[in-house]
């Protein structure tokens, strides 16, 4: 079989696996979000947690609770990362520096999962199983809590509250991720990825040498890793150690992973706001941009422009053979395009186009399909804007879902929509115009200015893959992508929910016959067109200037 139909067979493999899942698991998420039932270990919970799990919250309760829950996550990661050589199966590491280890913990809270460390030569057992696995669920359901508190403003009415941070949190965590993470555990565990606590294993090599084989609990690492669209390695080198990816199958099954809740949100979109078709129409926007970036990103490989590239026969530098170009090319959009760390290529060794394409993944504003929740909520962003540029053209006040798009919620969608191309075009400009940010670049010219836009582009959108050609480990990047990262998450999120809260208060407007029907082809076509003319606007310059200069040279 030929590597080309192999892929295309993979491919295919994977749409039908969404498709099955994109219906069960999207009707479960609903149904998990608007129960009125409460587990036994639930209620335990809130008795524990002081919670009164009947009293919906406003939104800037809702908020603070977002905020305080993250404030406490960070600080105790970063207790755990500084004494990990106090805590049991350490493995004889010691604690992570200071400027570090606050760049981790701010990291993994945030659902970026950027790492400027050796994952298996910096931390322990403890520090990955009870540190960093469990900021991968935390961080995940935050992300999805705070999509449903927008979708809440449009189906509530003449309301303060959009529902309960906390129940929203514990339900999500231990009915969604728990049990879904256990069965992709298995799954990747009978594919041959390590779970064990074994320690560092010594080996004598064919050669005489030897060699030092670490283990781990890796498999349950992995499938909320990719699952809550978290990213960061077990080990270094990412989904690309045999250990952590060994075969093409788990390549498979982890993009599938990737994916699959971001898309299925948009079914349980659909069904809170009783419109499945509202919820397709979302999902046909997020399909199109990935199905568009993903082929423009294999295009690129598969072509390897260049005299080097096309004297070797293919673009294989950075890339396991085991997967292959076109996989791998999969692989690297389905991480940029859903704000996942994860890698099982590296990035800076793609093509020019290539490497340009899955930044604009990530510029995009991580909605195609974007991480779990904060994709839904990008492209509702989105969506708020399309109607408001169609109000303006026919002289009508626009309505999304029967709630009117007036001046406060245009307020709150622009800061949403400005803050992380500032973010990202600051810190681009603060690391090229210091000698300390300059210094850290392997490669001059374009493709080190690639690689610093690729890094703050990770931050600030949340996604946390990195180019693999920055020494980021400085105090000028731990510092920088620390506050780019926080910033990129929280500063969204309160507009997010002050939006909520603000479409919430409003009455529901019935749909006449000027209404924009927000289900349609064309409504599909506006939005995409406004992702995708936003980007273009701000970022055509630095990207002209690092991966369309290197493509041109």
């Amino acid at each position: 079989m030929s590597p080309a139909l192999a892929a295309a067979l993979q491919v295919a493999a994977l749409v039908v696996a969404l498709a099955a899942a994109w219906r069960p698991l999207g009707d479960y998420l609903a149904r998990t979000l608007t129960s009125e039932r409460h587990t036994r270990v639930e209620r335990a919970l809130y008795r524990a947690g002081g919670i009164d799990a009947g009293a919906d919250q406003r939104w800037p309760v809702y908020l603070r609770s977002v905020l305080a829950f993250s404030l406490v996550s960070m600080v105790v990661l970063y207790a755990i990362l500084r004494l990990q050589a106090y805590l049991p199966y350490s493995l004889g590491r010691e604690g992570m520096p200071s400027l570090q280890a606050l760049n981790t913990a701010v990291s993994f809270v945030t659902n970026t999962n950027w790492q400027s460390y050796s994952g298996e030569q910096a931390l322990g057992y403890t520090a990955q199983a009870a540190g960093l696995a469990v900021q991968n669920f935390l961080s995940s359901a935050v992300g999805i809590a705070v999509a449903v508190a927008l979708v809440r403003g449009f189906t509530r009415t003449r309301t303060d509250r959009i529902g309960s941070f906390w129940v929203d949190l514990t339900r999500i965590v231990l009915r969604v991720l728990l049990p879904l993470a256990a069965v992709a555990a298995v799954v990747l565990l009978l594919g041959g990825v390590v779970q064990n606590l074994a320690g560092d294993t010594t080996i004598t090599t064919l050669g005489g040498g030897t060699q030092t084989l670490p283990g781990g609990p890796v498999a349950s690492q992995e499938a909320i890793k990719e699952l809550g669209t978290n990213g960061g390695g077990f080990y270094n080198a990412n989904s690309a150690h045999p250990f952590e990816n060994p075969t093409g199958f788990t390549n498979l099954v982890e993009i599938f992973l990737i994916l699959l809740i971001p898309f299925s949100l948009t079914r349980t979109f659909g069904r809170l706001v009783g419109d499945v078709r509202q919820g397709v129409a979302i999902l046909g926007v997020m399909s199109g941009l990935f199905a568009v970036m993903t082929a423009i990103t294999v295009w690129a490989e598969i072509q390897h422009a260049g005299p080097a590239l096309q004297l070797a026969g293919a673009a294989m530098e950075g890339k396991e053979v085991r997967f292959g170009v076109p996989i791998s090319a999969v692989f690297a959009s389905a991480t940029t395009g859903t704000s996942t760390g994860a890698v099982d290529s590296m990035h800076s060794s793609f093509t020019a186009y290539g490497g340009g394409a899955v930044i604009v993944n990530m510029l995009f504003g991580e909605v195609a399909p974007g991480g779990v929740g904060s994709g839904l909520y990008g492209m509702l962003i989105a969506a708020i804007v399309a109607v408001f540029v169609a109000g303006l053209m026919v002289g009508r006040t626009p309505e999304y879902l029967g709630k009117k798009i007036q001046a406060r919620e245009m307020k709150l969608v622009s800061l949403y929509i400005l803050t992380t191309p500032a973010l990202v075009l600051l810190g681009l400009g603060a690391a090229m115009a210091t000698e300390t940010g300059r210094s850290s670049i392997l490669n001059p010219g374009a493709h080190g200015l690639s690689e610093v836009l690729y890094a703050f582009a990770s931050a600030s959108n949340n996604n946390g893959s990195a180019f693999a050609g920055l020494s980021a480990n400085t105090d000028f990047y731990n510092v920088a992508l620390a506050v780019a990262m926080a910033l990129g998450r929280f500063l969204p999120i309160c507009f997010v929910l002050a939006l909520a809260g603000s479409l919430a208060a409003q009455s529901v407007t019935p749909a006449t016959a000027g209404t924009l029907p927000t289900h349609r082809p064309l409504f599909a076509g506006l939005v995409a067109g406004v992702v995708v003319i936003v980007a273009a606007l701000t970022f055509v310059p630095a990207l002209a200037l690092g991966p369309l200069a290197e493509g041109l040279s």
